[in-house]
């Protein structure tokens, strides 16, 4: 079948549907590189923005699985010095599920553009998870522990903490033994935005004054950590979908819980639950669009990743709905 209708003539990036492991449909749209007219492959990385919650949740529920860990484990136990004003009370469920009630320090409902969270904090200076700690650290907690669903940005990067301290090893790298490699998602990685690696995209903001596309370098953090910001590709979207169904990784009774909504009716582990009960991860970042999703009845996945930030979401509907 072809999606091509689907998709707007002024699209960039690569929309990807597979069905039982098979590749049904992968078009790539626009150029990576726009003053260079190098165009979009259907295996050019792009960057997922906050879709790296996702492999940040798969990466400790690997250390549940290996009994490193447990969901009630709290933040206290793992780091028994503190961390500043934050509950040590807080567990790994309730930052999966982003009702730990911390300070978040990319709030949507109060930072309209990420970029500004740079003015006085250069993006230069995030290399780590730890380099995000000033932001939230020392701020009060919004609520208790449990108490409230609140998008949290800053739990996804003490999560990144944790993995970091429970595993001994820095968190990418981490994440590329136990879930990178093991699933063939030889693509995906966290490249700092000065040093891209070789077919990685650059993802462009519309200026609307002079009507000039830039590039996002000066917008997002320099390099990905907990919370978002990995590179990755359609293919290895999918190959994540597969393994985790396949039970390559995880357990099924694990991926199923993952994917069950704990928290606001909408939200499991690291994964949004759709309205039709379907498990889906997205990211949005100035130039930066994604989502994908799978349908637990006809085993499909549906991927639409652009580096224009265009409406990515709108398409995936109208081929889910197919």
């Amino acid at each position: 079948m072809d999606y091509s209708r689907h998709v707007p003539e002024d699209f960039s990036g690569v929309v990807s549907v597979q069905r039982k492991g098979e590749a049904l449909w992968r078009r790539a749209y626009g150029y990576a590189d726009l003053p260079n007219g190098r165009p979009n492959l259907e295996n050019t990385r792009f960057g997922v923005a906050s879709g790296a919650k996702a492999f940040t949740a798969v990466g400790i529920m690997t250390l549940i699985r290996d009994g490193k860990l447990v969901l009630g484990t709290a933040l206290g136990e793992v780091f028994p010095e503190g961390m500043g004003k934050i509950d040590p009370a807080v567990t790994i469920a309730q930052l999966l599920t982003h009702t730990s009630g911390i300070y978040d320090y990319c709030d949507e409902a109060v930072v309209e553009d990420y970029a500004d969270l740079w003015r006085d904090f250069p993006n230069y200076r995030i290399r780590c998870n730890a380099d995000l700690l000033p932001l939230f650290r020392d701020h009060g907690m919004l609520e208790k522990p449990g108490e409230k669903f609140r998008y949290n940005n800053s739990g996804f990067v003490l999560l990144g903490l944790v993995m970091e301290k429970i595993s001994g090893l820095a968190m990418e790298a981490y994440l590329r033994r136990a879930v990178f490699a093991p699933l063939g998602m030889a693509d995906t990685a966290y490249p700092a935005l000065d040093r891209l690696l070789a077919n990685c995209a650059n993802a462009y903001i519309l200026d609307k004054k002079t009507g000039e596309y830039y590039t996002n370098i000066y917008s997002i953090d320099a390099k990905g950590g907990g919370a978002g910001g990995v590179f990755t590709t359609a293919a290895d979207v999918e190959s994540l979908w597969r393994g985790l169904y396949a039970g390559e990784l995880l357990p099924l009774a694990m991926v199923r819980d993952m994917h069950t909504r704990h928290a606001g009716g909408r939200y499991g582990y690291g994964f949004w639950i759709r309205e039709d009960g379907n498990p889906s991860f997205q990211g949005g970042d100035p130039g930066v669009g994604f989502v994908t999703s799978y349908d637990l009845a006809t085993q499909t996945t549906v991927t639409a990743i652009s580096n224009f930030e265009k409406d990515v979401w709108k398409i995936q509907d109208d081929i889910m709905k197919k």
